[in-house]
Order: structure tokens, then C-alpha cells, then sequence
């Protein structure tokens, strides 16, 4: 498990995941809250927030895991 971490936690994962983060959550923001955002009604920040966390780690997981596969031979 620590492994596990430590490549989640690397740079190159944790800057993959943001950049994915980064479009994912946006694409997903415009869909959920585009009306909201673009008629300046209430926006529900916390949805948007998860739009963004929510992509992270699952690419962290997603490549953490891929690694740990790979370096384990499996």
C-alpha cells in the first residue's frame, strides 16, 4: 500500500491527473451548471468541485494502479 501511495503521490502522476482534472471538469462543469453559469443564476459550487475531484482521482488511481501492475509484472 505504501507503494501505492508513493506513486500516486509522484510528480508525474499527480500532474497527468490534474491536466485530465483539468478538461474533464470543465466538459462536465458546462454540462451540469452551463445554465447556471451562463444566465448568472446560482451555481452549485460543491458539484462543481466534485466535477474536478472526482476525475482527479481517478486517473491518479487509475495510473498508480497501471504502475504498480506493471512493476509487479502483472
Amino acid at each position: 500500500m505504501k507503494e501505492f501511495w508513493h506513486l500516486a503521490l509522484s510528480r508525474r502522476i499527480v500532474l497527468s491527473a490534474l491536466k485530465i482534472a483539468a478538461v474533464i471538469g470543465t466538459v462536465l462543469s458546462i454540462i451540469n451548471q452551463g445554465s447556471a453559469l451562463f444566465s448568472g443564476h446560482g451555481v452549485a459550487w460543491g458539484h462543481v468541485a466534485l466535477n474536478y475531484l472526482v476525475p482527479y482521482c481517478v486517473a491518479t488511481f487509475s495510473a498508480a494502479k497501471n504502475e504498480l501492475d506493471r512493476r509487479r509484472g502483472g
